[in-house]
């Protein structure tokens, strides 16, 4: 045998598992290889989807979507400046809680695909307070305006809106001279107690509103009376909240034909009580 031939052979007093493998084995190691690159190919797929979910939204993933809660997509919301010097409404140098902010600017803008109420524009962006008793029992409304005029009323901003499912919504900001005229010749005495004082035009009686948490919801600075229109009903279910925030008496109500929701119309009243306070 050649010094070739014996480099070739094989070593038969080794442990034939240490044994290299035989030319005609070859397929083994290939066929291993072939399998662990697979297995990484795999392992290698399988970290980016894990990495594409972590990156998304959940609500961005086919089959992991959640069921939506009924909440409007309302754009980011940002106080407006305040004038140059100015404190805000729950400043200690502001015992009068007064929104030295344009009111017109403090309006919770419409939520994404809303269709705006051009009628609640104004002039100017202020309202006439005639047309915001309109929303009022007739036999109560002069009543009402005059107890807002003897209050001091002096302009009201108002925005309004219907969304897709027909859902209507206004928003009134009444504003007067300071936070204790709000609290004490309005909000205390008409709109603190199991019902309001002056009832919706079309509506029947309203009951306090309990499915709002109190704590989770609430707002510094801001006070609130909110009422669910109570059964049976008439072709509209209606909803109405009152905020008593410094020197603003904000008016929130929401109508809709069989069921006007409740977790649109709590988001609303909650965003609004964040832009007053």
């Amino acid at each position: 045998m050649t010094e070739q031939q014996q480099g070739l052979a094989v070593d038969t007093t080794r442990d034939p598992a240490q044994q290299p493998p035989a030319p005609g084995d070859r397929r083994v190691p290939r066929g291993a290889l072939r399998w662990t690159a697979a297995a990484m190919v795999f392992a290698l797929a399988g970290a980016g989807t894990a990495y594409g979910i972590s990156r998304m939204e959940r609500t961005d993933v086919p089959g992991l979507a959640t069921t939506s809660d009924g909440r409007w997509d309302y754009p980011p919301l940002t106080k407006p400046p305040l004038p140059s010097g100015s404190p805000g409404p729950r400043a200690e140098s502001n015992p009068a809680g007064t929104h030295h902010a344009d009111l017109r600017a403090l309006l919770l803008p419409l939520p994404q695909g809303a269709q705006e109420d051009e009628a609640l524009r104004g002039t100017d962006g202020w309202l006439p307070t005639r047309e915001f008793l309109k929303e009022y029992a007739q036999e109560g409304r002069e009543a009402f305006g005059q107890q807002l005029t003897d209050s001091g009323l002096r302009h009201i901003a108002a925005r309004g809106w219907t969304t897709g499912d027909g859902t209507r919504t206004r928003i009134y900001l009444l504003h007067f001279d300071s936070s204790a005229v709000v609290e004490t010749s309005l909000f205390l005495p008409y709109f603190s107690y199991e019902e309001p004082a002056h009832p919706l035009r079309g509506t029947g009686r309203a009951e306090p509103d309990a499915s709002l948490p109190e704590e989770k919801a609430a707002v510094p600075g801001v006070q609130r009376s909110v009422y669910d229109e109570s059964a049976p009903r008439g072709a509209e279910h209606d909803r109405q909240a009152y905020l008593a925030a410094g020197d603003v008496l904000a008016v929130v109500l929401q109508s809709r034909k069989g069921t006007a929701h409740a977790v649109p119309f709590q988001q609303t009243v909650v965003l609004q009580s964040r832009l007053l306070g």
